[in-house]
């Protein structure tokens, strides 16, 4: 009897000694690898960026594109895209130049010409995918219903019977159309009775290889790349 007592005490302990060495249940393992490749990266957009559309460059794409606010005021350019990527590694893809890291989101700053075919590149006037324009980019705008100076959405479309047109996306949705000749320089607005546009001056003035187009109280800065592309 005593002899059974031992040997099942012996097999108790020993049972405990195996229980304390076992390592760790690979579940165990495998949340520790989400958290270490996550690491740094936000698990959605924080609301210091003004994050617009649903994918950059194309639709459905990691990153997006980054309007003005107080977080990138310093780092907007008339000539290129401000994009914003949860992940560095889609922030390197975009063939930019990383600018900033804001609350964990990696921004870039890309040239029209590095994200559009057709606009420098030397590959044609192609379209951006997805929509019907050559080229997209932010110009610099100011004055729509005394809007101050900040950054607007705009795509052109070059190569009409006419020249070239551009639509600047205005804040409160609608749009402003400004039209170019053959040779790149600035011909009008459209302009409407109905919302009082007919009655506005409009007309132009250069600064360097910038086209500043006025319509009444509204500016709109337009690079003659923009206009032109390849």
């Amino acid at each position: 009897m005593r002899t059974l007592m031992r040997v099942s005490l012996i097999s108790v302990a020993v049972t405990l000694m195996t229980a304390g060495c076992k390592p760790a249940s690979d579940n165990g393992k495998a949340a520790a690898a989400t958290i270490d490749s996550q690491a740094g990266a936000p698990a959605t957009w924080p609301a210091s960026l003004n994050v617009m559309g649903d994918g950059y460059p194309n639709p459905g794409d990691a990153c997006r594109k980054i309007g003005e606010s107080r977080a990138t005021v310093n780092y907007l350019d008339d000539s290129a895209t401000l994009a914003g990527c949860l992940l560095a590694d889609d922030a390197a893809k975009l063939g930019g130049t990383v600018v900033a890291t804001v609350d964990g989101v990696t921004l870039v700053s890309v040239p029209a010409s590095a994200a559009k075919p057709g606009d420098g590149d030397g590959q044609g006037d192609a379209k951006v995918a997805g929509t019907r324009y050559n080229a997209t980019a932010q110009i610099r705008c100011s004055g729509y219903e005394g809007a101050p100076a900040g950054m607007c959405e705009a795509g052109v479309v070059r190569g009409t019977e006419t020249g070239t047109y551009i639509e600047v996306a205005l804040p409160d949705g609608r749009q402003r159309t400004i039209f170019f000749n053959n040779d790149g320089s600035f011909l009008t607005f459209s302009t409407a009775e109905a919302d009082g546009t007919a009655a506005m001056k409009s007309g132009s003035t250069r600064e360097g290889d910038t086209t500043i187009a006025t319509l009444g109280t509204e500016r709109y800065e337009i690079p003659d790349a923009f206009v032109m592309g390849d």
